[in-house]
């Protein structure tokens, strides 16, 4: 059987990974890219947990090719673009997977640490999209995927600056993706909701010196489905917009959230 990526090549940005139990999203999506049969050029700023992923995906047979790259550095995203070329010639997917959580409410948040968390989830995924989206115009076809959050999609005091800045995330999307629907480029997003990753677990435990399982029942407490979601969800979802299955849509912001967003909604 052909993969849904038979044939193209994906650039995964984040696909190195946070330290934990579990595995992260971007190293989840780009196996299952690779497994679907893409060619992934696997960039992160820790460019020996991007060669980890790079090496489990040639393990598997697959084609992966790691590339350092700090996304608040505009020409470092150039070089982005430049590295995927060189390697394989073209490229067919861009899936943005950085961010972080610069956590405190108004009052007691330093504006550099807003400044930050704009940097690195907004200005960061717009700086990839700049130089790489041009060069799938030319082409005629592409998909980009940008990894938000839920909690773009609802309000938060205790953490404005990330649900904000992930907020301006499916904003950018949204506008990416009128601009570019005539080149035959589609922009989508996912927005993953209480998953049961390094950054969603392992990070928060560390932080508040509890107990992983803790951090875990209490996050998977929160969900309808009654439990937590995992890379591999967010993963799947971001192959579905990668993919053909999604040729004819764009613009779209997808909740990867066992129905968390609903009950939040009722409240």
């Amino acid at each position: 059987m052909t993969g849904k990526l038979e044939g193209r090549t994906a650039v995964v940005v984040g696909g190195g990974q946070t330290p934990g139990a579990t595995t992260g999203n971007g190293r989840a999506v780009a196996l299952t890219f690779a497994q679907q049969g893409a060619k992934v050029l696997v960039v992160d700023r820790d460019v020996d947990s991007a060669q980890e992923t790079a090496d489990l995906v040639t393990g598997e047979g697959g084609v992966a090719v790691a590339h350092k790259a700090d996304i608040t550095v505009e020409s470092e995203c150039e070089g982005i673009r430049d590295a995927a070329l060189e390697a394989f010639g073209a490229v067919d997917v861009l899936h943005n997977n950085v961010g972080i959580v610069p956590a405190g409410p108004t009052e007691s948040l330093p504006a550099e640490k807003w400044r930050q968390g704009f940097e690195v989830n907004l200005t960061g995924m717009w700086l990839t999209c700049k130089y790489l989206l041009p060069h799938m115009r030319e082409r005629g076809r592409g998909s980009v995927v940008n990894i938000s959050s839920m909690a773009g999609l609802l309000a938060g005091g205790e953490a404005i600056a990330y649900t904000t800045s992930k907020a301006a995330v499916h904003a950018m999307t949204r506008s990416l993706a009128l601009e570019y629907a005539p080149h035959g480029v589609r922009i989508n997003c996912v927005a993953p909701g209480m998953m049961d990753t390094p950054m969603g677990v392992d990070s928060v435990a560390r932080a508040s010196g509890a107990e992983r399982d803790e951090v875990a029942a209490k996050r998977a407490a929160m969900v309808p489905m009654g439990h937590q979601g995992d890379s591999w969800d967010v993963a799947n979802a971001a192959l579905f917009l990668a993919s053909d299955d999604s040729a004819f849509i764009t613009g779209v912001v997808l909740p990867v959230d066992g129905g968390f967003t609903l009950r939040a909604a009722t409240h």
